[in-house]
């Protein structure tokens, strides 16, 4: 099997179903956005000592495929595995499980990204992931988007979140004030 094709030579691709579409285009760049977060997902797993949470990205990694064809199809119906609020309840499920392993300090307050690798390439994940859910909003403008898999990568992004923070080594806060500028608290 040759790696290239040469079809896409002039700017354009083929979605799923063999439409084919500009590269440019907002539906490409949709699913396209979710294809740099697998790749992201799968970087940060490198930094990850939890096995459970390993396990969690892996599983997340196969449902972006999942994402990323049912983005890549004109016609959604043909896409055979679809996101199902089965996978939205199993994110909230384990956003839950990690948020009651915090403190209510280390959830109501804005941190410093990133004091260890693991959370640093979790936290590049979950912009990644915010960036994704703004492209299939946009894409949403100009054609029907299943309104599953939008709640799906919104609550993917939070359970990105989440498990960044979990995985903060110290916690570096940032305290707002109104009349000058924003400073930090480092936590012992």
């Amino acid at each position: 099997m040759k790696i290239y094709t040469r079809t896409g030579d002039k700017g354009q691709t083929s979605l799923y179903d063999n439409t084919r579409i500009a590269k440019d285009s907002i539906k490409v760049e949709s699913y396209g956005t979710i294809d740099e977060l697998n790749s992201s997902l799968g970087f940060a797993k490198n930094f990850i000592q939890d096995d459970n949470i390993k396990e969690i990205i892996f599983k997340i990694q196969r449902e972006l495929f999942d994402v990323a064809g049912e983005l890549a199809s004109k016609d959604r119906n043909k896409f055979p595995e679809k996101i199902t609020m089965n996978h939205v309840s199993d994110l909230e499920k384990i956003i839950d499980q990690y948020l009651s392993k915090m403190n209510e300090k280390e959830q109501s307050k804005f941190i410093i990204p990133g004091s260890n690798k693991a959370s640093a390439a979790l936290h590049i994940s979950r912009t990644i992931c915010r960036r994704a859910e703004r492209r299939i909003i946009t894409l949403s403008r100009d054609e029907e988007i299943n309104p599953i898999l939008m709640k799906y990568v919104n609550r993917l992004s939070d359970l990105i979140y989440t498990l960044a923070r979990y995985l903060e080594t110290k916690l570096d806060y940032v305290d707002f004030k109104k009349s000058s500028q924003a400073t930090f608290t480092r936590e012992p």
